[in-house]
C-alpha cells in the first residue's frame, strides 16, 4: 500500500464528476487500499477518489473513533455509490475536508440516508446510516459528483473560506 497524493483547492479534478467503476478487479481495490492509507495517515474519516487525482467513483470511509481520537480500525469501501433514501429531517454538522485543509463549517445534511453501491469485492450493498456516518457519506459522495462542502455553504461563508486558502498558500 502507498500513501497518495492529496489534491486540495482549487485544483480542477475536485469540480469533476467521476467515472462509474465497470469492473471491480485487482487494480480498484489495490487504489481502495492506497486510498485508505493515504486517509490513515492524514487522519481523515472519509476519502473520495478524486482527492487523490482519481476520476473515478471510489470511497473510503472510517468512522470509527479509536482511544487516541484517531480514526479506525473500521475500514468500509463504497463503489459507485448512490444515495437511494434521505430523511427528510436532517442535522447540522461542522465539516471539514483533507483537500481544503485547516477549514471547517456547519454543513445541513440529511440526518439518515440510504446507500446502494459495490463493496471491496464486487457485491452489491445496501446501507442504511445516520447522523455521523451519514454526514460522511454524504461529504464523500458529493465529492464524486464535483461538489465541496463549502458549495452548500452561503457565499459570504464561501468566500471567507476560499480567502483563508488562498492567504495559506501565498
Amino acid at each position: 500500500m502507498a500513501v497518495l497524493k492529496l489534491y486540495t483547492y482549487p485544483d480542477k479534478i475536485l469540480a469533476e464528476v467521476c467515472d462509474e467503476v465497470k469492473k471491480v478487479t485487482n487494480e480498484t481495490r489495490r487504489i481502495l487500499d492506497d486510498m485508505l492509507e493515504t486517509m490513515y495517515a492524514d487522519k481523515g474519516v472519509g476519502l473520495a477518489a478524486p482527492q487523490v487525482g482519481i476520476k473515478k467513483r471510489l470511497i473510503v470511509v472510517d468512522d470509527k473513533v479509536g482511544e487516541n481520537g484517531e480514526p479506525g480500525p473500521n475500514p468500509r469501501f463504497f463503489i459507485n455509490p448512490v444515495i437511494i433514501e434521505k430523511s427528510a429531517e436532517t442535522i447540522f454538522f461542522n465539516e471539514g475536508c483533507l483537500s481544503l485543509p485547516g477549514q471547517c463549517a456547519e454543513v445541513e445534511r440529511h440526518k439518515k440516508i440510504k446507500v446502494k453501491y459495490l463493496d471491496y469485492n464486487g457485491q452489491e450493498q445496501v446501507l442504511e446510516a445516520e447522523d455521523y456516518l451519514a454526514v460522511i457519506l454524504q461529504h464523500e459522495t458529493d465529492h464524486l459528483d464535483g461538489v465541496l462542502y463549502i458549495d452548500h455553504l452561503s457565499r459570504l461563508k464561501r468566500n471567507m473560506i476560499i480567502k483563508k486558502l488562498k492567504k495559506q498558500v501565498d
